[in-house]
């Protein structure tokens, strides 16, 4: 008599449809896959892999009544912070609105749900849209995050 110990799986061999956590970022997808994997997994790596160097960062300050911009430094150092100070991140993104593309360039507008838990009973939920600019490397052919305009409700 033989028996299966559901504890003891046999390995799966079927490697047809896995794909790798991480994107080598040749196609648009990849960027999406690598951002939200970053903030999965709070990882500034990846995550500084996926901006420009003269990358931007453009929101709504709705209390002052204006926009506010900065660029990769200040980006890498928010981002950071956001990961360092939250228990949880969940990202998830939502229909593409718009893309317009060529062979060097792309502008996304995209729908996205984003959890932020800092602890238990301290979660924020945000909703809303990003505006991207990707360039395509012509010589590595990795795509990136040039400038990010965001049209959250927060």
């Amino acid at each position: 008599m033989g028996c299966t110990n559901p504890f003891a799986p046999k390995l799966d061999d079927n490697f047809e449809n896995v794909k790798p956590p991480v994107s080598d970022q040749k196609d648009i997808a990849g960027v999406f896959q690598n951002f939200q994997y970053a903030y999965t997994f709070k990882d500034t790596s990846i995550y500084s892999g996926l901006i420009t160097s003269d990358f931007t960062f453009t929101y709504r300050d709705y209390d002052q009544g204006f926009d506010v911009t900065w660029g990769r430094d200040e980006e890498m150092r928010t981002t950071y912070g956001l990961f360092q100070n939250t228990q949880r991140l969940e990202l998830i993104w939502n229909n593409i609105v718009l893309i317009t593309e060529d062979s060097l360039s792309a502008n996304i507008i995209r729908g996205f749900n984003l959890t932020i838990t800092f602890n238990p009973t301290d979660v924020l939920r945000v909703d809303g849209r990003v505006n991207l600019t990707l360039q395509k490397n012509s010589d590595t052919k990795i795509w990136r995050i040039n400038r990010w305009i965001d049209e959250s409700n927060f």
